[in-house]
C-alpha cells in the first residue's frame, strides 16, 4: 500500500455500469491511498454525485445506460468547467478516445485495467 501523504487526501467517483469494473478500479485506487467518495452505475447518476461530493478526479465509462460517458461528462464540465474527467475505454476504440478528448476529458484509463497505468493517469490527473 502507498502512504503517500500527497495522495491519501485525493478523491476519485468511479462511474461504469458495471459493478466488476467499478470494484475492480476502486479497489486498486484505495490500495493506492486514493479515497473512492462516489460510484455510479450510469451517467445520470453520475452528474448527481458529482454535484454532491465534488471529487477532485471522475472516471466514467462511455457506453452506459440512461446517459452515456460523453453526455455526462459534458454535464460535469458544465457544472465544474476545471473538473477533471477521465473516460474508460476498451482497448480499439480509437474514435471513441478521441471524442472523449475533444468534450474535454483530460484522459483515458484503457481496459483492461493496468494498475501502474490506472495510477499514473489518475495521479497526473490530479497534479495538472
Amino acid at each position: 500500500m502507498n502512504n503517500n501523504p500527497a495522495q491519501v487526501s485525493k478523491t476519485v467517483m468511479i462511474v461504469d455500469d458495471e459493478l466488476f469494473f467499478r470494484k475492480l478500479l476502486g479497489n486498486i485506487l484505495v490500495e493506492e491511498g486514493f479515497t473512492v467518495v462516489a460510484e455510479a452505475a450510469d451517467g445520470v447518476e453520475a452528474v448527481e454525485k458529482y454535484s454532491l461530493h465534488r471529487p477532485d478526479v471522475s472516471i466514467l465509462d462511455i457506453y452506459m445506460p440512461r446517459k452515456n460517458g460523453f453526455d455526462a461528462t459534458q454535464d460535469i464540465l458544465s457544472l465544474n468547467p476545471k473538473a477533471k474527467v477521465l473516460i474508460c475505454s476498451g482497448l480499439g476504440y480509437d474514435e471513441d478516445v478521441k471524442a472523449a478528448l475533444a468534450i474535454g476529458a483530460r484522459d483515458v484509463i484503457l481496459k483492461p485495467f493496468i494498475r501502474n497505468e490506472v495510477v499514473e493517469i489518475v495521479a497526473r490527473a490530479i497534479r495538472e
